[in-house]
């Protein structure tokens, strides 16, 4: 019988987790105005999320929770930030209302189709158990984008206080920054609605589907993989997990004849 669950403990989710730790402590730092240590520590989550992606892609290490939870730990370091620089007034607080607005809208939705794709029984510890893919989020290009200026527009306002005066007045950096607030007020909008319209952004895995994405995390064996096993554990019973979760014992022998599907 296939499994239900896939291995999250990957690098690519690791780096991902440590992003969801950091956000409460860059909302910490930036109340007690230690600006310079929480654009540190935002430029690290910054990294990390262009890093994990690529290891995720170049590895073959892409997860449904993945999916999930990299959006995720995104959106809390924007509402964190966006919520504490509102707070001191580095950022208007219309903007703040727009991008966090936003972010609560995508939280009920998500829910909401976590809850109605999760295969039965549907259980309150299955719900919270990431393990088990039930349906895929794929942000809209426009959302990427909005992402991006987001994240661009808080690690200003982050370090905004760490220039000098006279920097900031001779660059006219204020009313640059006064314009990129309302450039990321329109595309939070748009990208908000793109949810709403778009017919792919959310898709609902078939129980076909999860155990496919299952089975392609798994380690693929090959014949050459079996028959080096054999030959190197001759005269020992072998169980071994192959390509589509199909199990395998080894019973003797020196070739992959002796590996036999259960």
């Amino acid at each position: 019988m296939g499994k239900s669950h896939e291995n999250i403990y990957t690098i690519p989710n690791i780096l991902t987790f440590s992003r969801l730790v950091a956000a409460p402590v860059v909302g910490y730092l930036l109340v007690h105005d230690y600006h310079a240590a929480a654009l540190s520590l935002f430029a690290y989550a910054g990294i990390t999320d262009l890093v994990d992606g690529w290891i995720a892609r170049k590895y073959n290490l892409q997860t449904v929770v993945g999916t999930i939870i990299d959006p995720m730990a995104d959106k809390l370091l924007m509402t964190i930030g966006v919520a504490c620089l509102a707070v001191n007034g580095s950022l208007p607080v219309w903007l703040a209302v727009i991008i966090l607005g936003r972010d609560v809208g995508l939280a009920i939705s998500a829910i909401y189709y976590r809850w109605i794709s999760l295969p039965p029984p549907k259980t309150m510890a299955r719900y919270w158990d990431f393990s088990l893919p039930s349906a895929e989020v794929k942000p809209t290009e426009i959302s990427k984008i909005n992402t991006a200026l987001q994240l661009v527009l808080v690690g200003t306002a982050i370090g905004l206080p760490v220039v000098p005066e006279a920097i900031i007045s001779s660059w006219h950096l204020s009313e640059a920054m006064t314009g990129f607030q309302y450039l990321v007020a329109a595309t939070t909008i748009w990208s908000g609605m793109s949810y709403v319209f778009s017919n792919n952004a959310v898709k609902i895995l078939t129980k076909e589907e999860i155990q496919k994405r299952i089975a392609q995390a798994e380690t693929k064996l090959t014949t050459t993989v079996y028959t080096k096993t054999c030959e190197a554990l001759r005269g020992v019973v072998l169980r071994i997990e192959g390509y589509g979760n199909t199990l395998y014992a080894w019973t003797g022998g020196t070739t992959c004849i002796s590996c036999r599907k259960l």
